[in-house]
């Protein structure tokens, strides 16, 4: 019954994980999106009055810095917390294989299939921090 318990605390929190990395990443990287060259061009044309020519540009928005920097926490807590996962899962599976040679096999087994998901689960916040940085 532990065992169960304590496969479940290690996949809830790798899911745990990748849910935080993807709120991170949503929350950072709202940033709206720029208005087309077309819709740019148009305005200029219908508007009748001159712009001085000191006026100062407006302040760029660092919205790729933004994006780099949300991608880069969103895997970093994805893979400390993934990584906190397998060594519990590991050291739990050496425990439990001492106290009983007979079922390595089982155990072993169970544990790569555990590392598996929790490593997919890192996967997928390596691929929604991409996503972000050059799609969004």
């Amino acid at each position: 019954m532990k065992m169960i318990q304590k496969k479940g605390l290690v996949l809830l929190c790798a899911l745990l994980a990748l849910l935080l990395a993807v709120l991170l990443v949503a929350g950072l990287s709202g940033q709206k999106p720029s208005a087309p060259v077309a819709s740019a061009a148009a305005e200029m044309v219908e508007t009748t009055q001159e712009v001085p020519a000191e006026e100062p540009a407006p302040e760029a928005d660092n919205a790729t810095g933004d994006k780099a920097l949300a991608a880069g926490i969103a895997i970093g807590l994805a893979a400390a917390a993934g990584a906190i996962g397998m060594g519990v899962a590991v050291a739990k599976t050496s425990e439990a294989i001492a106290r009983q040679p007979e079922a390595e096999g089982k155990i072993r087994s169970t544990l790569m299939l555990g590392l598996v998901f929790i490593e997919t689960a890192i996967i997928y916040a390596l691929i929604v921090s991409i996503l972000v940085i050059f799609v969004l």
